[in-house]
C-alpha cells in the first residue's frame, strides 16, 4: 500500500451500484473469489445490509481510500433475486402512499426515491424540501401502514443529483455519482480566477449549483495568478516597457502593448515581465 492519494491494491477491486442510487461503491471479494459482471451481491451499507450490482472490475483506481472499500458478504441466490423483484414492486407501491400521507399531514416534501432494505425490515424514504420538516407524526403513520422501521432522509439538490445520476454538460456521468466521496465548497470566485464565463447555464450543474469541477484546477490557477502580472500593470520586457493587456495562465504568458509599438500586442513569458507598477 502506497500513500493514500495513490493507493495500489493487491486484490481485485469491483465497482458496484445500489438499486436506488447512482452512487458508486467500491468493494473487494473475500478470498479473491471470482464474480461476474452484472451479477448481484450482498454488501454492508450505511443503512444496513443490501443488494448491489457488479458493474465491473477497477483496474487502476484513482482517489480511492481504504475507508471507501467494503467487503462483499456473499453472492445472491435465485431466491434472493425473486425477493429483490418483490421489494422493487413494494417500492413502487409505496410512492403514492407516501404522497397521500404527506398531503394528509400538510407537509412540504418532495419524494426523491424510496427503498426497502434487503436483509432488514426497514424502509428508507429520501425527500427534499426548502424548509426543515417535522416529520415525526408522518413516520408513525407510515410505520403503521408498512409494519416496519421507517427512516426519512432529507437531502439537498446536490445529494439528489448524486443519487439519481445523469450526464453533465461535458457528456460524462456526474462526478458526484461516480467518484466524488464528499462535496467540496465551490464559489463563483473560482470561475472568475479561471476566466470562465459567468453565464449560470455554463457554470452550473444539473443540480442548479456551481459545478464541482470548478474546484479541480483552482489551486493551479491561484498559483499561476500569483506569478502573473495583473492586466493593466506597467512591466519591463525584453523589448521594452509596456502595459499588460491579458494573461494566458495555462501557457504562463501575457500579452503586452509596448510603448514603442502601441498598435500591436506582443506575447512574453510571465517570468520575463518585471512589474514596474502594479495595476
Amino acid at each position: 500500500i502506497l500513500e493514500e492519494e495513490n493507493l495500489v491494491f493487491d486484490y481485485p477491486l469491483f465497482q458496484l451500484k445500489l438499486d436506488y442510487s447512482s452512487e458508486t461503491i467500491y468493494a473487494k471479494m473475500p478470498n479473491n473469489s471470482k464474480i461476474e459482471v452484472g451479477s448481484f451481491v450482498v454488501i454492508p451499507t450505511r443503512y444496513g445490509k443490501d443488494l448491489a450490482k457488479v458493474m465491473g472490475q477497477v483496474q487502476k483506481p484513482v482517489g480511492i481510500k481504504q475507508s471507501d472499500i467494503v467487503t462483499i458478504e456473499r453472492k445472491v441466490t435465485k431466491e434472493d433475486l425473486k425477493k429483490r423483484d418483490e421489494l422493487i414492486q413494494k417500492e413502487k407501491d409505496a410512492f403514492p402512499i407516501f404522497k397521500e400521507k404527506v398531503a394528509a399531514h400538510k407537509l412540504d416534501m418532495k419524494l426523491i426515491t424510496t427503498h426497502f432494505l434487503f436483509e432488514e425490515p426497514k424502509a428508507l424514504f429520501f425527500f427534499s424540501s426548502d424548509n426543515r420538516v417535522d416529520f415525526r407524526e408522518l413516520v408513525k403513520d407510515l410505520a403503521g401502514v408498512f409494519k416496519m422501521r421507517i427512516e426519512l432522509r432529507q437531502i439537498g439538490v446536490r445529494d439528489e443529483a448524486k443519487m439519481l445520476g445523469g450526464l453533465g454538460i461535458c457528456g460524462r456521468p456526474f462526478c458526484c455519482s461516480t467518484f466524488l466521496g464528499e462535496f467540496d465548497p465551490v464559489s463563483i470566485k473560482m470561475a472568475k480566477e479561471q476566466n470562465i464565463s459567468l453565464n449560470p447555464s455554463k457554470i452550473s450543474g444539473n443540480c442548479g449549483r456551481l459545478m464541482c469541477c470548478l474546484k479541480y484546477e483552482n489551486d493551479a490557477y491561484v498559483d499561476l495568478l500569483k506569478r502573473a502580472p495583473t492586466p493593466g500593470s506597467l512591466v519591463d520586457t525584453p523589448q521594452g516597457k509596456g502595459i499588460v493587456v491579458e494573461n494566458a495562465l495555462i501557457k504562463e504568458t501575457c500579452k503586452v502593448r509596448l510603448n514603442n509599438s502601441p498598435d500591436t500586442l506582443s506575447s512574453f513569458p510571465c517570468s520575463q515581465c518585471k512589474v514596474l507598477k502594479a495595476a
